[in-house]
C-alpha cells in the first residue's frame, strides 16, 4: 500500500494541482489530507478539486479549517486571531458554500492507517493532542515525551508547522515523528510543493515543483487579503525551515508555559 500525505494546501490551488499531477504517475492508494485545507486564495475550489478525488482520498481536520467554520457560523471567538487573519477568514468562508463548509465541520481530527513493512500510522493535523499544539526540530525531547506519550502507533504523520522533519523517540518505543510539510505555503529551502510518500519500503519527504509565476498571477487575481504578499513571500519565495524553526519554537514555549501554569 502506497499512502500519499498531503498537509497544509492552504487554498493554493496551482500547488495542489501539481501534486496531483504528478500522484497520477505514482498512484498511491490513498491520499490523505492532513487539514488546514482551504485557509487561503481558492478555498472553495481547491476543496471541489480535492473532493473529485472520491474514495481515493481520506481527510483529517486543521485548526485552520475550524476556524473557517467558526467563520462561516459568525461564532468565531479566537482572541488570538490578528485582524488580518480575521479578514482572510472572513474571505474564504464567503467563497466556500454551505455544503462545503458542513463537510469541513464533519472531518475527524486524526485518522489511523496501516502499511505493510511500516506497521500502524497515526496521522492528525498538529499532534494527537490537539489541532494547534507546536513543536519542531528544535523541541526539547523531554518535552516531545509528555506530546507523544501513550502513542501505540509506529508512526506520527503531522503537519501544521509547514516544513519537513523526522523525530525519533527512543524511550517511546522508537517511536517515529513525521512533518509532511506543506503543499500549498511551505517554510523550506526553495519553492514548491512539500508532502510525504508512505510506502512499504518507507517513507519519502517529497517536493513537486510548479509554475509559481503563474501561480503568483492567479493568486493576486483572486481578492485574498493579502495575496500580493501571500504571492511574493509564499509562494515565488518561501520562508526557510530554519527561520520558521526559530518562530515556531518561541510559540512553542510560550504555549508549554501557559499549560504548565494550568
Amino acid at each position: 500500500m502506497k499512502i500519499a500525505a498531503l498537509y497544509d494546501i492552504h487554498g493554493n490551488l496551482p500547488a495542489l494541482n501539481a501534486v496531483l499531477a504528478e500522484l497520477e504517475t505514482i498512484q498511491p492508494n490513498l491520499i490523505v489530507i492532513g487539514g488546514d485545507i482551504v485557509a487561503g486564495p481558492m478555498p472553495a475550489e481547491t476543496l471541489t478539486r480535492l473532493m473529485q478525488l472520491g474514495d481515493r482520498a481520506q481527510f483529517i481536520r486543521g485548526n485552520a479549517d475550524r476556524e473557517v467554520v467558526a467563520a462561516f457560523d459568525g461564532t468565531s471567538a479566537n482572541l488570538d486571531m490578528t485582524d488580518h487573519v480575521r479578514e482572510a477568514m472572513a474571505f474564504v468562508a464567503g467563497r466556500i458554500t454551505r455544503d462545503q463548509r458542513d463537510f469541513l465541520a464533519g472531518l475527524p481530527e486524526r485518522l489511523t492507517l496501516s502499511v505493510d513493512g511500516l506497521g500502524t500510522i497515526l496521522f492528525c493535523h498538529a499532534t494527537p493532542r490537539n489541532d494547534e499544539e507546536i513543536f519542531t526540530p528544535a523541541t526539547p525531547d523531554d518535552r516531545l515525551a509528555v506530546i507523544f506519550a501513550n502513542i501505540e502507533q509506529q508512526y506520527v504523520v503531522c503537519g501544521h508547522t509547514h516544513m519537513q522533519f523526522e523525530r525519533r523517540l527512543s524511550r517511546l518505543g522508537n517511536l517515529r515523528i513525521i512533518n509532511a510539510g506543506s503543499v500549498g505555503m511551505p517554510y523550506a529551502d526553495q519553492p514548491g510543493a512539500y508532502w510525504l510518500l508512505l510506502t512499504p519500503e518507507g517513507y519519502e519527504h517529497r517536493r513537486t515543483a510548479y509554475d509559481v509565476d503563474a501561480a503568483a498571477q492567479a493568486i493576486i487575481a483572486s481578492g485574498y487579503p493579502g495575496a500580493q504578499e501571500f504571492a511574493d513571500e509564499n509562494i515565488r519565495t518561501v520562508p526557510t525551515a530554519a527561520e520558521a524553526t526559530s518562530v515556531f519554537e518561541r510559540m512553542a514555549e510560550e504555549q508549554w508555559a501557559r499549560r504548565e501554569q494550568v
